[in-house]
């Protein structure tokens, strides 16, 4: 195990986790040690990359799911990062407009931009329901959406 984790760049106790969710697995030794076949580490770097790039950890295990205990090819990847496309646009869209518009009105002083009549005249968004209107990308995640 601490070969693994030395040659994936992750640490032993990131390895029970992955394995402990089913993204990478091993079989036992005589002396009950982890043994991992050579291309888990093809699946920790896939894990890794895929996490880098803002994917969730929930959306790389439904990916996994879909390719069995193998490795991952480089078909799978495109297949699977063209699926995630989509989704990574609107996030980094997203983020730039953040990063526009972070200190967009701080400028005045009011910090209030429910009621500032510049961005929002006579709380004209309020109409439009809870959240920062002017700051989303896309439709955004109602917390309704989210209850159980």
């Amino acid at each position: 195990m601490g070969e693994v984790a030395r040659r994936s760049g992750v640490a032993v106790s990131t390895l029970h986790f992955y394995e402990k969710r089913g993204l990478i697995t091993s079989t036992r030794s005589g002396g009950n040690q982890r043994r991992y076949a050579r291309d888990v580490l093809r699946r920790i770097a896939f894990i890794r990359v895929a996490q880098r790039v803002g994917v969730s950890l929930a959306e790389i295990e439904a990916a996994l799911a879909t390719l069995g205990s193998g490795a991952p090819s480089r078909d799978d990847w495109m297949r699977l990062s063209a699926a995630w496309r989509h989704d990574l646009d609107q996030r980094m869209a997203q983020l730039k407009k953040l990063r526009d518009t972070l200190d967009d009105c701080i400028g005045c002083g009011c910090l209030s931009l429910e009621r500032c009549w510049l961005r929002n005249p006579a709380d004209k968004l309020a109409t439009k329901g809870p959240g920062p209107h002017r700051l989303w990308i896309g439709r955004p995640a109602r917390e309704e959406d989210d209850a159980p």
